[in-house]
């Protein structure tokens, strides 16, 4: 183990900033750990962790695992992750050191270069649409509305699949007059109340409880930003469409589900690419010796003139 090399910071003679940083070691990104008074054991990253298990919305390992990566992301803490993971070998010793990053030296100091370029950019997510994670890297689009109070909304409800659908609207109700809400469309929360894997009349029962309050709606539509069918609920809304044939997706009836893609293959994105070879950058990997990189290597591949 490598000495560490500790900086204390204190704000107004109370919270404290401790960044240490391996003595030594080329790596651009330093740990981080804050400590508020009371909570001095937790750090971003801890938070970050806590945050995720907590999160209601998702049901299984992948879903959490994608949660805490935007999550790290918007909070800018993924480099202190992957270096804090890289100094853990308890934790290092659950991946493969012949494919992955983290246990070969040779590919994980450009990998913290990279990190540290994202570190500075800014990640305009949105962390409560979380509730396909579980299904898919693609979200739907998200939208809350606010309802003053009212009687009844006049919602038809079914539940599916762990969701919440909407599969009519009463004439003349409140929720026709708003439209706030389509049939099709997924009830994923009630005033901060999540509705993931919610069991039969339990919107109602929040509703009931919520009578004459206002009300505020986070509602998935059920179409996706590019005018097409919310690819991860064409199954379900083919199912809702067998038991209920007046159902009416507008503006159109619900299409039949395209191939998968290559680039999106069982919820996950995946790229083709090709390789065009290799150069000796020198000793240091960072990523101000990206550039030259990929020119010599654009080089090589040029055809020679005859």
């Amino acid at each position: 183990m490598l000495p560490q090399q500790y900086i204390k910071f204190q704000i107004n003679g109370h919270s404290k900033i401790f960044i240490h940083f391996p003595l030594g070691s080329r790596y651009s990104l330093p740990f981080i750990n804050f400590s508020f008074g009371p909570f001095s054991r937790l750090s971003l990253i801890s938070l970050a962790l806590e945050q995720t298990s907590a999160c209601k919305k998702l049901l299984t390992a992948q879903g959490r695992g994608r949660y805490f990566l935007r999550l790290a992301l918007k909070r800018r803490i993924l480099g202190s992750v992957v270096l804090h993971l890289s100094h853990t070998s308890k934790l290092l010793e659950w991946y493969n050191p012949t494919i992955s990053i983290v246990r070969n030296d040779e590919f994980m100091e450009p990998f913290l270069s990279l990190l540290l370029v994202l570190s500075e950019l800014e990640f305009n997510l949105n962390i409560e649409n979380c509730s396909f994670l579980d299904d898919s890297w693609l979200l739907p689009v998200c939208d809350v509305y606010e309802i003053v109070p009212c009687r009844e909304l006049g919602m038809v409800l079914r539940y599916l699949g762990g969701r919440v659908f909407v599969l009519d609207l009463i004439e003349g109700s409140q929720a026709q007059v708003d439209g706030c809400v389509l049939p099709g469309d997924i009830i994923d929360e009630i005033n901060g109340i999540s509705l993931r894997n919610a069991s039969n009349r339990q919107a109602g029962t929040v509703l009931a409880q919520l009578r004459g309050a206002p009300l505020s709606l986070r509602v998935l539509r059920w179409r996706a930003e590019d005018g097409s069918v919310y690819r991860p609920v064409v199954r379900l809304l083919q199912e809702l469409q067998r038991e209920h044939p007046s159902l009416w997706l507008r503006p159109t009836s619900l299409p039949p589900p395209r191939q998968e893609s290559q680039c999106l293959r069982d919820g996950r994105i995946v790229y083709i690419v090709q390789y065009l070879g290799k150069a000796s950058v020198g000793m240091y990997g960072g990523k101000e010796v990206l550039q030259h990189g990929i020119a010599l290597v654009l080089e090589q591949n040029r055809p020679k003139k005859v």
